[in-house]
Parts: C-alpha cells; structure tokens; sequence
C-alpha cells in the first residue's frame, strides 16, 4: 500500500483507467479508457491491477463525434475504446503485465430509487436479465437485483429520469417489452413478549417411530437479529441434536406466525426437553423446534412490521 510516481512519458510503463463501458451493436463490449503513462498496441497482453486478472486488447478504435478509426498503437494522453476486454468494468486500472500499480478508484453515488419490471412477455423473459446484466456492466450508478421474498426483478438508478432512460433503452435497444410497477413491500414479523412454549413431536408408523421434545423461551430481540442460547443441562437434549433444534427455528422464522412474512429480533433458548434412546433423530428435534416457534403466535404477542 505504498505510493507510486508515474510521469505521464511513453517511456514509463503502461498506466491506464478504464472510465466508460458500452455494448455497441455491431462490436460487442467496447471499454473506454485514458492513458495516464507508456504506450499500448492493439493485440497485447494487459494486466487489470484492480481485479488481478489478464486481459487481451483486441482493436484499438479513436472515437469521434459520429465515426470511429481503428489505431494500432496508443500513447500518453490518449483517450481511446478497445475491443476484448472481458473482466474489466468502470474504473479498473489496467497496467503492463508485471505492473501491481492500482489508481486511485472511482467513487459511485448509491442509488436513490427503486422500481420493479416485469416483461410482458415469455420471449422477453428471456431477453430481460441479459439486457439488464449488460446495461448495470455500462452504468456503476444502475443496479439490478431479484427480491428472493417477493420474487420481483428491481431496478434501481439515481432517479425517475435515470430509470425512464433504462426503459426506453430495454424497448429501442433490446427490443424487451417491460412493465413498470411499485415495488411490494417486504414486510416482517416479530414477537414483543417473552414466552416460554413446548413443542413435542411424536409419529409412530409401526416401524421405528420418531420422537423430539424440546421446551423455549422466546425473547424480543430488538435490532439484534436472530440468537441462539443452548441451556440444556444434564443431556435431556442430546449435544448432537442441539444444531437441529437452531436449524428447526431458523426455517419457521422465515415462513412467519402471523402473515407468512420473516420473522426478525428473536432470542431463543433451549432450556429443556426430553428424547427417545430409539426413535429420536435429528428431524424430529427440528420439527418439534419450529412447532414451538409456531405456539408463540399465541403466547408472544407477534406483531407485523
């Protein structure tokens, strides 16, 4: 982490920021870049200092204001766009093999809205997460993400005029149809008292049967997510079925008590319980876990968020 000096000479070695990157129609991914030192031809072996990775430049094209001209070496100063980069992104170094000299990054404004899109059709589907994956590698500012509870696709920009763009660009330059709605709120659920329930899960079927017993106190837990406490004394529960009983109540916080939503800011501690030399197992403790979890919809004052 020390710093370098580099004098902006076609003498030094290769020194350059990637600041810009387009997918053009008829090329494919263009990565724009400025030449801080040394010089670079078309063909050569590049090192991203950023990401650690090689990179091959493929054609090297002056860029002008409705034209473009293919160039075969580039030196100190120039601004150009180069074909074949594959890893690189906005504000990437790329360096001389052999070179570790990392520039100073770029810093990017978080986004400040969100929307969701849907494609109005089977055929834009499929088209969608390809054009959005390549419009977010052009633009730092633009994310894309899936909501896993709400199973929407959202976009997110610096603005309402920054996403109307993104739209517009999906319809002329994708040909994707999407539909634009709001968001659907995520909510969350949480218990406000503390309560201690059982839960017991027996099954008999002629063979071996199953059995798990355990006893909890549930806790609120306010903005300290979920906890797990073991206070199992004496092996009522078994060490080995501890795990379960956390994995048993991790799996019904996400189902809900009230509404179906997540449950959050929940202490739970194993405190008692009981098991079966022959039938117990370690489904049947994390069954017996979430069907405590479930009794709290009773005895813990859940809420929703």
């Amino acid at each position: 982490n020390q710093e370098i000096v580099r004098t902006g000479l076609d003498e030094e070695p290769f020194t350059a920021l990637a600041f810009k990157v387009m997918t053009d129609p008829y090329v494919g991914k263009l990565t724009f870049f400025r030449i801080y030192s040394g010089s670079v031809k078309a063909g050569s072996y590049v090192t991203n200092a950023t990401k650690g990775t090689k990179e091959r430049f493929g054609r090297l094209l002056q860029m002008h204001a409705n034209s473009r001209e293919e160039v075969k070496e580039a030196y100190t100063g120039d601004i150009l766009a180069v074909v074949g980069l594959k890893a690189t992104t906005t504000g990437d170094t790329l360096v001389s093999e052999g070179q570790t000299i990392v520039l100073e990054s770029m810093n990017f404004p978080e986004p400040v809205i969100e929307i969701a899109v849907e494609p109005k059709t089977k055929a834009d589907q499929d088209k969608m997460g390809i054009a959005l994956a390549k419009l977010a590698e052009e633009d730092p500012t633009f994310k894309v993400f899936s909501n896993h509870e709400t199973g929407q696709t959202i976009i997110a920009g610096m603005g309402e005029l920054h996403l109307d763009i993104i739209i517009e660009r999906l319809k002329r330059e994708f040909k994707v149809q999407a539909n634009v709605t709001e968001p659907q709120v995520a909510y969350r659920e949480t218990i406000t008292q503390e309560t201690e329930t059982e839960g017991k899960f027996i099954r008999q079927s002629g063979g071996r049967g199953q059995y798990g017993h355990v006893w909890m106190r549930f806790e609120p837990n306010p903005g300290k997510g979920f906890e797990f406490v073991n206070k199992i004394v004496g092996g009522v529960v078994p060490r080995e079925y501890v795990p379960a009983v956390q994995k048993g109540i991790q799996e019904a916080l996400a189902g809900g008590i009230v509404a179906g939503y997540q449950i959050i800011d929940v202490k739970a501690t194993l405190f008692d319980g009981s098991y079966h030399d022959v039938d117990s197992s370690e489904m049947a403790f994390k069954i017996a876990a979430s069907m405590a979890l479930k009794e709290t919809k009773t005895k813990g004052t859940p809420v929703i968020l």
